[in-house]
């Protein structure tokens, strides 16, 4: 009886502990998962999921000895575990098939808020794509380039040069398929860090 009146008068005084470790780490806590995370709605669930894991340490009588510590921890481990699930697909990707409509070249890039290593990527993907397209055929340059940077339908690049729409698509398609291909060791080499 003695213990849970004692349990009792503790929990307000754990509630005030967790409160305060809230309070003073909440903004730094936030500023590490953004510069990881792209999207800040994904980086206030993570914050919401590490403090959410803190109050069930408490309750579970888990001994941490270092608060602060601990809370970054499980906040790379839970940005871990959202890029596991958020995997990006592939440029080889057998699933993705060949129509390609559903992705953009924006799609595949990394986020240029995602942090410096991401903006380092970016531009070291953008420099590779540049020369890699620069060595295509002219033909599937010009459509590659035609609809995915200069934004123009099909239907418009195939009034411009007399050519067929399927014509266009198709060249696009082998262009993307030759873009892939170059590129693929470039991004496996990201992907890995």
């Amino acid at each position: 009886m003695r213990d849970a009146a004692s349990a009792t008068r503790m929990a307000p005084e754990e509630d005030q502990r967790i409160a305060d470790v809230v309070e003073r780490e909440q903004s730094r806590l936030y500023a590490f998962i953004r510069r990881r995370v792209a999207d800040p709605r994904d980086a206030e669930d993570i914050l919401q999921d590490v403090f959410h894991a803190l109050v069930e340490a408490n309750r579970l009588l888990m001994p941490i000895d270092y608060v602060t510590g601990w809370l970054f921890r499980v906040a790379r481990n839970r940005i871990t575990d959202l890029f596991r699930r958020k995997t990006p697909e592939r440029f080889a990707d057998p699933a993705a098939g060949d129509d390609d409509e559903g992705l953009s070249l924006e799609d595949l890039l990394p986020s240029p808020d995602a942090g410096p290593e991401a903006l380092y990527a970016r531009g070291v993907l953008l420099d590779e794509l540049e020369r890699a397209v620069a060595d295509l055929p002219a033909e599937q340059r010009d459509a590659f380039v035609g609809h995915e940077v200069e934004g123009r339908t099909f239907g418009e690049m195939a009034a411009a040069s007399g050519e067929s729409v399927n014509t266009l698509l198709s060249r696009k398609r082998y262009a993307v398929r030759r873009l892939r291909e170059r590129l693929q060791h470039v991004y496996d080499e990201f992907a890995r860090t």
